[in-house]
């Protein structure tokens, strides 16, 4: 009878072990960047077990003046209030892992400069060090006159 007890105390702690040893894995498993560049990342891996979250497709609020603002200035009201949506819900701009860019040109012609000053107010510096992958894509048109730009994106981080 004691050697049944002693055999199914052995699997028992060959179990605990095992499982202690897969949650430590599971835990170690980590959002991983690859090829950086002065923007965005080439790829990014996403582990199981991490959360997401995606955001719609967005764009710019007009001014007081009921102007849209060049790219630069839309780029920068689109982003933060992405941000304002991240913080309420408990994440961050460090957690966005791809950024989509829909844009058209305005007068002067299609303002990739202009998008990318907004955009490194937000990513790749002191505060948020983390760049994502990025599409930039131009097009005829978007939805709402004015907008020279709608971004959507996807955040994903590891469970606490």
């Amino acid at each position: 009878m004691n050697v049944l007890k002693s055999g199914k105390v052995k699997v028992a702690a060959f179990l605990l072990v095992a499982l202690s040893g897969l949650a430590a894995l599971v835990h170690a498993a980590e959002i991983t960047r690859y090829n950086e560049g002065n923007y965005f990342y080439t790829s990014i891996t996403i582990p199981p077990g991490a959360e997401t979250m995606y955001l719609s497709g967005s764009g710019a609020r007009p001014m007081a003046d009921g102007s849209w603002g060049d790219m630069e200035q839309q780029t920068v009201n689109t982003f933060s209030r992405f941000k304002e949506t991240l913080e309420s819900q408990g994440w961050s701009m460090s957690d966005i892992v791809q950024v989509r860019a829909f844009a058209v040109a305005g007068e002067d012609g299609l303002d990739f400069a202009g998008f990318n000053a907004g955009y490194s107010q937000f990513f790749g510096t002191a505060d948020n060090p983390n760049k994502p992958v990025r599409s930039f894509v131009e097009i005829a048109d978007l939805v709402v006159d004015g907008w020279l730009v709608e971004i959507e994106i996807r955040a994903a981080r590891m469970p606490d």
